[in-house]
């Protein structure tokens, strides 16, 4: 049995990328702390359709077919994404530098948003118009707000950092902006472009240990649930992991939700299949994940800081 343990300090930053929390999380040692933001979230607009999300295009824009069959293409309200298909300009998002780079990291985090948003292709969601603007905008959109599982998706990307307000006389600007300044003002997410090098130092406080059980018993990939990390929260004050990715130098990625772990408290991920509960979580990967003579364990923030990289 072989074992690593490293102590990573998740350096100080205030409260620098906290995100704004899509569940309800669960602590790991004590009752959860109250939600970190100030920004409260908007009231869920009313909805009139239901349809179906049949392809991402992009971070603001997706493919939908209505229950009768007829396909349509939408458009987020209120929100804007960095572009992944063509150039961006850094003017458009303040602060960023007009660089090569922030135009690279703008990019980067037009791929995150991407990513994220393609959590709902195939999803039935809630569309919602917005009384101050047309029903269609350019190209003959529909222009809407999004909601899945009880959230206003567009408010989510402004609130995370995945996108900009869009600057137009929709009714919910004020939510909008008091969204957005917050993510800017913790350099949330797409913000952390307008940083050297498009990152900043952490998104929590508070240490993590980080140690590594890369050789399971026998044959790894037949017990996979012995091969495992532990995640320690050595610091004074709880460390909320809801968004965060654990990967391997193979780029293999797993992200927690909703999860805390309270002072003291340990988190297990188990490389197998397994319900999530207390302090253990399961990956549900199909063979092992750590190299047994060495690996690289990252672990990063849902604003797209990395918080933790170690080598054993």
């Amino acid at each position: 049995m072989r074992r690593f343990a490293v102590v990573c300090l998740v350096l100080l930053a205030g409260c620098v990328g906290t995100p704004v929390s899509d569940a309800p999380t669960e602590s790991v040692g004590s009752t959860p702390p109250p939600d970190a933001t100030t920004t409260a979230t908007p009231t869920l607009p009313d909805t009139s359709l239901t349809v179906t999300v049949t392809r991402v295009v992009d971070g603001d824009t997706l493919d939908i077919v209505y229950d009768n069959g007829t396909e349509d293409t939408l458009r987020l309200v209120g929100v804007d994404t960095p572009e992944v298909y063509s150039e961006n300009d850094p003017a458009e998002f303040e602060g960023i530098p007009e660089t090569q780079v922030g135009r690279d990291c703008l990019r980067r985090w037009g791929e995150r948003a991407s990513d994220r948003m393609s959590r709902l292709d195939g999803e039935t969601v809630r569309l919602a118009f917005d009384e101050s603007l047309e029903t269609r905008g350019y190209y003959d959109r529909l222009l809407v707000y999004v909601v899945h599982d009880g959230r206003n998706v567009n408010y989510g990307l402004v609130a995370n950092g995945y996108a900009r307000v869009y600057d137009s006389d929709f009714s919910r600007g004020g939510e909008f902006y008091a969204a957005e300044s917050q993510a800017m003002t913790r350099s949330t997410g797409l913000w952390t472009c307008a940083s050297e090098g498009g990152e900043t130092d952490a998104a929590n406080d508070g240490p993590l240990a980080i140690e590594v059980h890369a050789d399971a018993a026998g044959n790894d990939n037949e017990n996979l649930n012995d091969e495992y990390v532990d995640f320690t929260n050595t610091g004074g004050d709880p460390l909320v992991l809801d968004g965060w990715t654990v990967a391997d130098a193979a780029d293999h990625e797993h992200t927690f939700e909703s999860l805390t772990l309270a002072p003291g408290a340990s988190v297990r991920l188990h490389t197998g299949s397994g319900d999530d509960r207390g302090g253990h979580r399961y990956w549900e990967a199909s063979g092992a994940i750590w190299n047994n003579g060495g690996d690289t364990v990252t672990v990063t923030a849902e604003n797209g800081t990395v918080v933790a990289e170690v080598n054993y």
